[in-house]
């Protein structure tokens, strides 16, 4: 059976075994050390439900953080859209 996951000796961390290289596909990411220890930590320490919302509050606002950006990327396009009637109407005008 696989050995527990090990917390630092202060108890304020989880000690992880790290891998060397970074992996290349999402099935070798998920089987990485790294990840595998989280995961048997979250289980062991029967964490699935606050390990849920905490990933769920994340996506929510990195998806918010998306939104917000291609906001900001389509007023600016628009200024500068705007902008430019601007100019060109200025330089028909002379």
């Amino acid at each position: 059976m696989a050995e527990k996951v090990k917390l630092s000796k202060d108890g304020s961390s989880i000690d992880f075994v790290q891998s060397d290289s970074l992996p290349t596909s999402l099935k070798k990411f998920r089987q990485s050390p790294e990840i595998e220890g989280f995961y048997r930590f979250i289980f062991e320490n029967d964490l699935q439900k606050e390990a849920f919302e905490i990933l769920d509050r994340i996506i929510l606002q990195r998806k918010a953080k998306k939104a917000g950006a291609k906001k900001e990327a389509a007023a600016a396009a628009k200024e500068e859209k705007a902008a430019a009637k601007k100019e060109a109407a200025k330089g028909k005008k002379k």
